[in-house]
């Protein structure tokens, strides 16, 4: 079955979950701004400091990157426009992480670059280089080093403090199908493992158009064994995710769905918001369209909201949805940070 049809078709299965009832404040959505220009917001970052960051992605067009920052409000502050880019092609940034000291972490696609920028003095900073073809995605600091999921390949990187890229870990169940590939990760201290969704799976465990979230342990710098924790419906694309300090996963589903979904700390399935599919209907004046990432900021999620397939602007924007329970603290060990 070829994947749009799948895509499809999919979208009539009922999602046999829970979502919000009424009077429930679980869920409810409000907008907490807009992206200007080039827009497709692909993942939120909440600094250290309190201020929220974003990166324009994928735009497609000749414009150069952006990196927004705002106010824990939603108010917008500033904006830094990334140097160096090519603009023949489809170009972005994604604001993955950051270091120790505040200096945020990124990710550039155009020229497979991991860059830092000093948001006291503006200052952009080439720290690496990733394989040729490789589409950096999703960054987390581990144990020691930053690990950063590549999109076109079924491939883990390490970052080294010095800036050397290696080639961690590489497995068929990171392989995708048509170009939907590995997304986010986070590793989670006290089980000692890194969580990476996956949008599709080529290597023949399930239909193609169903996504995973996977567990990998890491053991004193080496990978352990991958195992699934959760197979997501066809069509979902589970991108960026969240964890709270009750342990509970929230994954946005980039695909045709549109929805939040809330996972147990062992991968099963909660809830879905909204219930239904398709719409992203969440009850504020902007729905869910290519919803990319849940980051926590107190009690909610902010979601980026690419609209990917629509190009619509109007859409492309930060949402805030409560789901009652703060995040778990990010881990940032010791040695987060890049060498002069």
């Amino acid at each position: 079955m070829g994947l749009v049809l799948a895509l499809a078709l999919s979208v009539l299965a009922p999602s046999g979950t829970g979502s919000a009832v009424a009077g429930d404040p679980t869920f409810r959505t409000r907008v907490f701004s807009l992206v200007p220009a080039p827009g497709h917001p692909a993942y939120v970052h909440v600094g250290t400091n309190g201020r929220v960051y974003a990166g324009t992605y994928e735009s497609g067009d000749a414009q150069p990157s952006r990196v927004l920052e705002w106010r824990a409000d939603g108010t917008l502050l500033r904006s830094w426009t990334v140097p160096g880019q090519r603009l023949d092609g489809t170009q972005g940034v994604q604001v993955a992480n950051q270091t120790r000291d505040g200096r945020l972490v990124l990710l550039e696609t155009s020229t497979r670059a991991l860059l830092t920028l000093d948001v006291r003095t503006g200052r952009f900073r080439r720290i690496a280089t990733f394989p040729a073809d490789a589409v950096p995605n999703y960054a987390t600091w581990g144990p020691r080093h930053l690990f950063v999921t590549d999109y076109a390949h079924g491939v883990v990187y390490r970052v080294r403090p010095t800036g050397r890229v290696e080639r961690w870990f590489a497995s068929p169940a990171l392989e995708g199908v048509a170009g939907f590939g590995t997304t986010g990760i986070v590793y989670r201290e006290k089980q000692r493992d890194l969580l990476i969704t996956q949008q599709t799976v080529a290597d023949g465990s399930t239909v193609p158009t169903n996504g995973k979230l996977y567990s990998l342990p890491v053991r004193d710098g080496r990978p352990g064994t991958i195992r699934t924790l959760w197979t997501s419906r066809p069509t979902d694309l589970p991108d960026g995710f969240g964890i709270g300090r009750s342990g509970r996963i929230y994954v946005a589903m980039a695909g045709l769905t549109n929805q939040l979904v809330r996972l147990s700390p062992t991968g099963r399935e909660l809830s879905r918001f909204p219930d239904a599919p398709l719409t992203g209907d969440n009850g504020s004046p902007i729905p869910f369209d290519t919803p990319c990432s849940a980051t926590f900021l107190g009690t909610r999620v902010l979601v980026a909201n690419q609209s990917a397939v629509q190009g619509d602007a109007s859409h492309q924007a930060i949402l805030s949805v409560e789901v009652g329970e703060r995040g778990m603290r990010p881990h940032l060990p010791r040695s987060a940070s890049f060498r002069p």
